[in-house]
């Protein structure tokens, strides 16, 4: 049985992490650092949770159940193709991919942009590059590990840390006073802000992008692929930790020098021009391109196999082409109308993929029970719907009033109680049934 070697794991565990590692992961901590101050690192741990913990067991999860689609199986066979494609359609193409390849720009390129230079020629101009460079990345996912892995990886990752050690040197400040709910909550409010960063979502698109990536160094067997992508998910989570610590500190330093910024991106703009002065400006433009191409290429992956085996009409080469250029189109003309009807999905479907990770991995109690699944998922769906609804402003009368009132709502997080009720439920029906059909059978046993 062939196993892979460490240096292949290291650089599967190296994409990995870059996959997840977009403009958003570069913008929350810093922007939790410079809000929360000296209680930073109370939010970080909590911050950690749902930003680093919920996406590992998530690539875990998938790839202990086969992938995404068997996983949804458990539930209902409709279900799992309606929530597979809402999953994939939402954090690709209609979102994550058109915003990868417009949020560099409007972060480091655009604030530096002469006057004398049309803005939407200039953006037309760099999406053109960045998803010319994503679909020619996309097009060979075998050799992603290579590409990724072994290259734009490690330079991100020397990026980041030349930030960081650059304000060493050059220190910014002492951590300041928490503000806002850090200040009186920040464990709470650091729990809340790593579980906006939609990572868990990505981890269940990404389980395909890593299987493939192990099976294209000879690995064949199932099992050695499982317990691979565990070990892979396990150092992309444990380089995030460390990047999200170096980012908050950056972000808890600077406010005590340039007060409290109106975002990540902000925050980052100055500590880079306070420390290198305009070349800081190049810098931050590298990381912010290369953190959003290495995503980017992980959706449009991920995507174009799940689409390419879906349909089996049109190759994984032609929806690679597809995706890349109606995501450039999008990213150029209609991603503020896109944002208003994905984000709703993104946000309906969040908690969704939340609980499939935990019955997955809690899966030894139910032994897939469609009755535990359903219940759990049907309870966590129905409030999620609601709440996103809600959200935007659209209110479903008595039943948002009712549901409104259950704990943690106005957090976002009024499924949490409702999930755990729809478990246990589930979980005693399952219990019932099992002691009925024992009852049926002893009687059979007598019978005869």
């Amino acid at each position: 049985m062939k196993k892979l070697s460490k240096k292949d794991l290291l650089f599967i565990g190296l994409m990995l992490f870059s996959l997840f590692f977009g403009a958003g992961n570069l913008i929350f901590p810093p922007f939790l650092g410079q809000s929360a101050g000296e209680k930073t690192w109370m939010a970080m741990g909590a911050f950690f949770i749902t930003a680093v913990g919920f996406p590992v067991l998530g690539v875990v999860a998938v790839a202990k159940s086969g992938g995404l689609t068997n996983l949804a199986k458990r539930v209902n066979p409709v279900f799992a193709v309606v929530f597979t494609v809402l999953i994939y359609l939402s954090i690709g193409p209609c979102l994550g991919i058109p915003r990868a390849g417009s949020l560099p720009f409007e972060m480091a390129v655009s604030p530096y942009l002469p006057q004398s230079i049309s803005k939407s020629l200039a953006l037309l101009a760099y999406t053109f590059v960045f998803f010319s460079v994503a679909y020619w990345l996309s097009l060979s996912p075998a050799k992603l590990v290579d590409r990724m892995g072994k290259v734009l990886t490690p330079s991100l990752l020397v990026l980041i840390l030349t930030m960081f050690l650059g304000s060493l040197f050059k220190p910014l400040g002492n951590y300041s006073i928490a503000t806002g709910e850090y200040l009186t909550s920040p464990f709470a409010k650091g729990f809340l802000d790593g579980y906006l960063t939609m990572d868990t979502i990505a981890a269940l698109n990404f389980g395909i992008v890593i299987a493939l990536a192990i099976k294209s160094r000879g690995i064949k067997d199932e099992k050695v692929v499982v317990s691979t992508s565990i070990k892979a998910g396990v150092i992309a989570g444990s380089l995030l930790v460390l990047i999200y610590s170096m980012l908050a500190h950056l972000g808890a330093t600077s406010s005590g020098k340039f007060g409290i910024a109106e975002n990540g991106a902000q925050t980052l703009t100055n500590v880079t021009s306070y420390i290198f002065g305009k070349p800081g400006a190049l810098l931050l433009a590298l990381i912010f391109t290369l953190a959003c191409l290495t995503t980017s290429v992980g959706l449009i992956t991920s995507c174009s196999q799940y689409f390419g085996t879906l349909t089996n009409k049109i190759s994984y080469k032609n929806w690679v082409r597809i995706l890349s250029i109606s995501s450039m189109v999008l990213a150029n003309m209609g991603l503020t109308k896109i944002l208003a009807i994905s984000v709703p999905v993104v946000n309906a479907i969040y908690p969704i993929s939340i609980m499939l990770i935990v019955l997955a991995m809690l899966d030894s109690l139910f032994k897939e029970s469609s009755i535990v699944y359903s219940l759990t998922i049907l309870f966590t769906g129905v409030i999620s719907v609601v709440e996103a609804l809600d959200q935007v402003g659209v209110k479903l009368g008595v039943v948002t009033n009712l549901l409104s009132r259950l704990p943690l709502y106005e957090k976002g997080l009024g499924w949490v109680l409702p999930a755990v009720l729809g478990m246990i439920l589930g979980l005693g029906f399952k219990v019932i049934k099992e002691k009925v059909v024992d009852i049926e059978v002893g009687k059979n046993v007598n019978v005869e």
